[in-house]
């Protein structure tokens, strides 16, 4: 049985429709979790959704048929849902996983699956590796009878109600544009927001299988139609969510870019104050260490980059947020996973409890509290087979000194393989580090740097590359 092309990655499996994500592909990774299920399964139950992409919705009633066919209880949601709403079902429906056929904010010839613990996190390393140890295993078995197909939404929805304040919202006047970037979140916020009579306007808010000729990742970049709709209308605030509507981009209401640093700075600060919602913070190597300055360092939890290392150390620290840097937010008493719809919603709420009815004043009052945030990434290509030493090396020498700064301490994180592919530098002075990163799936190189200036952090980043540079000649 093939399977060469299915190889999990740190969320999940991606590949090319057709090539790789096909129906034979389909089965063989259905049929694995199937025999997973027979190893791990409490309930014997799985919940399966899907997004708008070519071909999710047919894949994602094949997957359920397998597992019928394998005597598994299956709710399948009837229509496009976002990935949160998936992880959500986990935890109201007792499933022991979630299934969502999605491949997040890649381009279009893409798809995927991600699949979803039963308390709604991303699946743990070592239960993905267990489920691709079974692939080709056994033969899948089909059932079509004996599907459950529910609105998954509605329960959802309910769940999230109880958990926003909207009178406060409605009350602030606030108005809101909205970018589902003709994802999977569709207009579920607007019409949320319209229902406690809040304003909101959506733009692309109907799934199209090409995301309207976009990338449907929402960063700066992506970002243009919902600047020009910003400056055209009269709102206070404008959110974006992704392909399957798990990540959340924000702009102010004169269609500006608010820094995600800063806005993982202010729900942080915002969330943790909210009666209930005590306890301590998970964040990204690759999160601003202001975090350091806003709260106590016993109280900040650092970990590797991608969001199911957050999500572990939210439910092992009982935490009250996690963030990382790409616009993945999870908060207590809602899920230990990334939600785009109810972080916008909690950033509304945020915005309505301060003196501010536009997000522009709010974030000037922030910068003058809190300081600016000077930070930077670059990917670099990089396909020697050299940068895999550059890591190991340093960990194993220590640098006394990066870029004129005495460095004061030093993390390094480890892949799946127990390989060390990131490696945090902190620097004398606060906030100011290096974050290099090998990837272990496409030829690049990632550097980060967060400094006390623009000029310092693009000293850090210049550093970071001749580190790169200097292995690579030896």
């Amino acid at each position: 049985m093939e399977k060469r092309k299915i190889e999990f990655g740190t969320d999940g499996w991606r590949g090319l429709l057709d090539d790789d994500l096909n129906d034979h592909n389909i089965q063989i990774v259905a049929q694995a979790l199937a025999d997973y299920m027979r190893l791990k399964s409490k309930n014997n139950r799985v919940a399966v959704g899907y997004d708008g992409r070519r071909d999710s919705d047919r894949f994602a009633r094949l997957f359920a048929e397998v597992l019928r066919g394998n005597r598994i209880d299956v709710i399948l949601s009837d229509r496009i849902v976002s990935t949160p709403v998936v992880s959500f079902t986990c935890v109201h429906r007792k499933c022991d996983v979630g299934v969502m056929i999605t491949a997040s904010h890649n381009p279009p010839q893409y798809n995927g699956i991600k699949f979803k613990a039963s308390n709604g996190s991303p699946f743990a390393t070592e239960e993905t590796a267990l489920v691709e140890s079974l692939l080709g295993h056994s033969l899948p078995s089909f059932d079509e009878k004996g599907i459950e197909e529910i609105d998954l939404m509605a329960d959802y929805l309910v769940h999230v109600e109880k958990l926003v304040d909207f009178d406060a919202i409605r009350k602030a006047g606030l108005r809101v544009a909205i970018d589902s970037m003709a994802g999977s979140a569709g207009t579920v916020l607007e019409e949320l927001l319209k229902k406690h009579g809040i304003h909101a306007e959506t733009i692309f808010g109907v799934p199209q299988t090409d995301f309207a000729g976009r990338m449907a990742e929402p960063v700066e970049r992506n970002l243009q139609p919902l600047a020009d709709f910003l400056r055209k209308g009269d709102f206070s605030v404008g959110l974006a969510t992704d392909g399957d509507g798990d990540r959340l981009g924000v702009m102010t209401d004169k269609g500006n870019w608010m820094n995600v640093q800063e806005t993982i700075l202010y729900l942080a600060q915002y969330y943790k104050g909210k009666k209930g919602m005590e306890g301590s913070l998970v964040k990204t190597a690759s999160v601003t260490d202001k975090m350091l300055q806003l709260f106590p360092e016993s109280e900040v939890a650092d970990v590797q980059v991608g969001f199911k290392y957050v999500a572990e150390a939210m439910i092992e620290n009982d935490a009250a947020f996690g963030a990382e840097e790409s616009g993945g937010f999870g908060f207590k008493g809602h899920l230990p996973e990334r939600d785009g719809i109810f972080s916008g919603l909690v950033l509304l709420e945020m915005l309505a409890n301060s003196a501010h009815k536009t997000l522009e004043s709010f974030i000037a009052e922030k910068r003058k509290e809190l300081g600016e945030i000077y930070y930077d990434r670059i990917d670099q290509e990089n396909d020697s087979p050299a940068r895999y030493k550059v890591l190991p090396a340093l960990a194993l020498t220590s640098p006394a000194e990066l870029a004129n700064f005495k460095v004061t301490g030093m993390q390094y994180y480890q892949s799946s393989r127990g390989q060390i592919n990131g490696l945090k530098l902190r620097l004398e002075g606060n906030p100011r580090w290096l974050l290099l990163r090998v990837s272990e799936t496409e030829p690049i190189v990632r550097i980060y740097a967060e400094g006390e200036n623009q000029q310092e952090v693009q000293q850090l980043l210049n550093a970071g590359k001749n580190l790169f540079e200097a292995i690579d000649k030896v």
